[in-house]
């Protein structure tokens, strides 16, 4: 008697998820080489200065990036440029792409931004080969919403990807920097899960009048990054 041993889905749908969803997970994944450790988004002269010092704090000044500042930015960016790639609209993609360069507070932020655009661009070639120019390098954000575009992923899910990259980046930077147990890095993470989904909500319905910030202390700890004498991050 042959018994079958695979699992069996009940939705018809194989059991997996809708399409796309391998794909996004490996762009937004750690080993996706952009470079992401090496940036701390501020975070690293937040903690030096004594504004952080343990889990609920890492966790809370997250989520208020996420809901109140440069990750909700990001977001609105990232979705702008989504929109106007999907719709091939060159001069409204344009314009974000100039927005997102003008919008970064700093020469740290603003080369944070532009080098990870550069990195993911170079790395996603295989997915999206001839979608940029040699040499381009948008901003971040933009870059990730022109490829989510060029694939057909769904704007929630490529704002869900890049929301849960960010918040997982500064917890993986405050696991060294703090520093953080690894065990409660982990519990950082279960924790933003809410915020990242919200963040990732709220963009797909954004626009651009909802870009705005309130994180000046995020803002002012990034600039004063750039003086910080002992440094592991390059922002």
């Amino acid at each position: 008697m042959r018994t079958n041993t695979e699992p069996r889905a009940s939705d018809g749908s194989g059991g997996l998820p809708g399409p796309g969803l391998a794909r996004l997970l490996t762009l937004f994944s750690p080993a996706f080489p952009i470079g992401a450790f090496a940036w701390s988004h501020g975070l690293e002269a937040a903690i030096a200065e004594g504004r952080l010092a343990d889990g609920p704090g890492v966790e809370a000044w997250i989520a208020f990036l996420l809901a109140r500042g440069s990750g909700r930015t990001d977001l609105v960016l990232m979705a702008e440029a989504h929109r106007a790639a999907r719709t091939g609209d060159a001069p409204r993609l344009g314009a974000v792409t100039a927005l997102a360069t003008a919008l970064a507070g700093g020469a740290e932020r603003r080369a944070e931004t532009l080098a990870l655009g550069a990195a993911f661009v170079e790395a996603s070639r295989p997915w999206g080969e001839g979608l940029f120019e040699p040499g381009e390098a948008p901003a971040y954000p933009v870059a990730v919403g022109r490829l989510g575009a060029h694939l057909s992923l769904a704007l929630p899910d490529t704002a869900l990807g890049l929301a849960h990259g960010f918040a997982a980046n500064l917890v993986s930077a405050a696991l060294r920097l703090v520093p953080l147990a690894q065990s409660r890095s982990v519990v950082v993470l279960r924790n933003l899960e809410g915020p990242i989904e919200a963040a990732a909500r709220f963009a797909a319905r954004s626009t651009l009048d909802d870009l705005g910030s309130a994180s000046l202390v995020s803002d002012i700890a990034a600039l004063r990054h750039e003086a910080l004498e002992t440094r592991l991050f390059r922002s």
